[in-house]
């Protein structure tokens, strides 16, 4: 149980009309699978400009480009095509100038939650019919890297690539990175302990160009961590809950956001989507027989959260209603997206298209934005500025 700290601010995340209004740092930012715009939405929490990003999958486009900035162009484009050139085009900026390189290549092959050896050399299939080989795709964003030239990069990726079989393929990137003329520091860090209120473990390389000598920089852990309660304050008032809201995903997400809007962000916990109710699978008599803040012994990956603790780690495919994940700690039920957007944390009025499986798979998929501005903000800080 976390202890009470008096200095520990209430949990909030800027909204997104707020950070929309926050002055730009005077630095730039190039973002590679970009996803719904998770490390995005943190880089402009810490004053970044994100002029050019890259996302191949269509219903995570969606989701950008209903949050992202006017003057920020969106490739697309499988990153196999993207040429450094067209990025220079696309930005007006010339080798060497862009500031920061993001990238968060997808990682399905190193996850300790997966297959990981068993599934490499596989192409994946995504839901609009495209395939890639996911352990490759590092592979693509050192070769932009090496033609762009940033000052700094920064890529991500889960805990499980230096971890068994998958370090020698992280010591390869290691040197790979290293090689394109940077000054390279690699670190497993913890959301939880970033201000996101779930436990979710990342792999966080940051490279500085090797003529600024400078060393990379890592954000330091925060004295405390927010829990599932502090997140979701209204959930003692529904503990007793028992039905769930018939609207479509589509209309509740449209109520949601304009309840955002008024700034009445508080009732947010009365929009439960119909597709969070487990009761009629099989997963959903499991439920009862699993402790608050436990997993159940039949199917390791059902979780019920914890209500003083960090939630479990939000995988992508938990949102599928049948399917074992990460459940709301006193309903038989998963968490509403307006929920899992406080736990992912995310603004409440950042907007997700698509069904709830894809919503929540949106939120899975990204780097908490809260997590990405701790990061950001420490390379602008202790890298750009003194760079100057």
């Amino acid at each position: 149980m976390i202890q009470p700290n008096p200095k520990k601010p209430p949990y909030r995340v800027p909204l997104m009309s707020e950070i929309v209004a926050l002055p730009w740092n005077g630095f730039k930012v190039a973002s590679t699978f970009s996803g719904a715009g998770g490390s995005c939405t943190g880089y402009r929490m810490a004053g970044f400009k994100v002029v050019w990003a890259n996302e191949f999958v269509p219903a995570a486009q969606d989701s950008y480009r209903a949050n992202k900035a006017a003057d920020s162009y969106l490739d697309p484009r499988d990153i196999k095509l993207v040429r450094r050139e067209d990025i220079f085009k696309a930005t007006g900026l010339k080798r060497g100038e862009l500031d920061v390189f993001d990238g968060s290549p997808p990682c399905q092959a190193f996850s300790t939650a997966g297959k990981r050896e068993k599934g490499w050399g596989k192409e994946k299939s995504y839901e609009h019919g495209a395939k890639q080989c996911n352990e490759t795709l590092f592979a693509q964003y050192i070769r932009l890297l090496g033609g762009l030239q940033p000052k700094v990069f920064i890529a991500e990726n889960v805990s499980g690539l230096v971890k068994g079989t998958a370090k020698g393929m992280f010591l390869e990137i290691l040197r790979d990175l290293k090689a394109c003329g940077y000054r390279v520091t690699c670190k497993v860090l913890d959301a939880q302990w970033l201000g996101v209120p779930q436990s979710r473990q990342r792999t966080i390389f940051i490279g500085v160009r090797n003529d600024l000598n400078l060393e990379p920089a890592h954000p330091k852990p925060l004295a405390y961590r927010y829990s599932v309660r502090d997140a979701l304050p209204w959930i003692v008032s529904m503990a007793t809950h028992s039905g769930y809201n018939k609207t479509t995903t589509s209309a509740a997400s449209s109520a949601s956001a304009a309840i955002c809007a008024s700034g009445a962000s508080e009732h947010l916990s009365g929009f439960v989507e119909a597709e969070t109710d487990i009761s009629r699978y099989a997963i959903g008599a499991e439920w009862d027989k699993t402790g608050i803040g436990k997993s159940n012994e039949k199917f390791f990956s059902l979780k019920r959260a914890a209500l003083d603790a960090p939630s479990f780690a939000i995988n992508a495919a938990g949102g599928n209603t049948s399917t074992a994940g990460v459940c709301h700690p006193t309903e038989k039920r998963k968490f509403s997206i307006a929920e899992l957007k406080r736990i992912c944390a995310f603004p409440d009025d950042f907007i997700l298209t698509g069904s709830y499986a894809q919503q929540w798979e949106r939120l899975g998929n990204s780097v908490p934005p809260v997590m990405m501005a701790a990061i950001a903000a420490t390379v602008r800080d202790e890298i750009l500025n003194k760079s100057k």
